[in-house]
């Protein structure tokens, strides 16, 4: 389906409807989040979500700036944790359904943290890019009738707090912004040039910690895993995976692991995949991508009862850093969920913000209330690197 509004958005409802003259005129296949194939790689294994997007185009007809909705289908009860208190609430308010999901239209990425959902052109006013796009969401979903129906919220996700004077004209159109667990975030020193360099630079303690890790871990074979090995590992590689994600306290999605094999054979060594073995037996996975000057960690699998015996989570966060600084990278995204840890590691918080809408005015009023009180879980903060 393409279909137009007015003069200044197109709406697709798969990638391949777009031209190479768009993607052309966009240039913004140099961010993996917003080359094609990336974008296909997650529509083509997660046909559960219903993926659209918009492109919005200037008066010359012109591309200004491209959007990636998906439509997914969010159960209350996938939240426990911390998060608790937010279902509870949410259902007692009514602004929630009881029983069947919520039907959330998100413009963003679902499964990775950072603002991977919007990309603008150079040279644009972005104020005026964000509006046009509130009002082309607006626009998209009035124009079909069923999905106007079945949509009960919108989100949209993740902006650093740099951004939030140019995203915060989205609260013109109803949408509350709320805090969300931060993204860890490493700056590689440039006088890293090796791993022994990095640690080098850590106080006793932690330095202590790290070389434990990597004892611990001796016994670990970690091998990368390749388009000749990733048939007989996915399916180990999942069943580890979903242990991590059952443990979340908060999930947009699940991931569908099979989407490696596309990442690999489009990005190559650019996507990152490694297996951690203990006697043959898989107990861990990596996941990344290297992503102009940064790596991007995704999403991991860990065999947590052998978890503490062999630190398998953090020889991960090591060899995350052993990659950045062997690739001569600049910054390590580490994403949400086990701050504390990541923090240990030389980490440090990046506050990210999501706008949220419900899609009825009395509850979108009730929902303001309830997302003033929506905190990230506090955690202590390490200071890891010697002054």
């Amino acid at each position: 389906m393409f279909c137009k509004n007015t003069n200044t958005s197109l709406f697709f409802s798969s990638i391949s409807e777009i031209s190479d003259e768009i993607w052309k005129e966009l240039n913004c296949k140099n961010n993996i989040y917003f080359h094609p194939d990336f974008l296909k790689s997650l529509e083509k294994n997660h046909p559960e979500i219903r993926f659209s997007y918009i492109v919005l185009v200037d008066s010359e007809n012109q591309p200004t700036a491209f959007a990636s909705l998906k439509l997914i289908d969010f159960y209350m009860n996938s939240i426990k944790n911390d998060f608790e208190f937010l279902k509870d609430i949410g259902r007692k308010l009514h602004v929630f359904p009881d029983k069947k999901p919520l039907k959330l239209l998100i413009c963003g990425n679902t499964f990775v943290s950072g603002d991977h959902g919007v990309f603008i052109k150079e040279n644009q006013d972005k104020k005026a890019i964000i509006k046009e796009l509130a009002e082309s969401i607006n626009h998209f979903v009035n124009s079909d009738k069923k999905l106007k129906k079945q949509i009960d919220a919108f989100l949209v996700k993740d902006f650093a707090n740099e951004s939030l004077f140019i995203t915060d004209v989205l609260k013109e159109f109803s949408y509350h912004p709320f805090s969300v667990e931060p993204n860890m975030r490493l700056q590689i020193n440039e006088n890293w040039r090796n791993f022994d360099d990095y640690l080098a630079s850590m106080k006793t303690k932690f330095r202590v910690k790290a070389k434990k890790a990597f004892q611990q871990s001796s016994s670990i074979i970690i091998k990368e895993i390749t388009l000749e090995n990733i048939d007989e590992m996915l399916p180990k590689m999942t069943a580890l995976y979903t242990k991590v994600a059952l443990n979340a306290g908060f999930n947009l999605g699940v991931f569908n692991l099979e989407t490696y094999r596309n990442l690999k054979e489009n990005f190559g060594d650019n996507y990152i995949l490694k297996s951690y073995c203990l006697d043959d037996k898989i107990v861990g996975f990596i996941s990344g991508s290297i992503n102009q000057n940064s790596l991007d960690a995704h999403f991991v699998g860990i065999d947590y009862q052998l978890n503490r015996e062999h630190a398998i989570y953090q020889r991960m966060l090591y060899d995350y850093i052993e990659i950045a600084i062997s690739k001569k990278l600049k910054i390590i995204n580490f994403g949400r969920t086990a701050s504390e840890i990541k923090s240990s590691v030389g980490a440090v918080p990046q506050d990210l913000t999501m706008y949220l809408r419900h899609k009825k005015t009395i509850k979108n009023k009730i929902l303001k209330l309830f997302l003033q009180r929506v905190q990230p879980t506090p955690f202590q903060q390490k200071f890891p690197f010697k002054i």
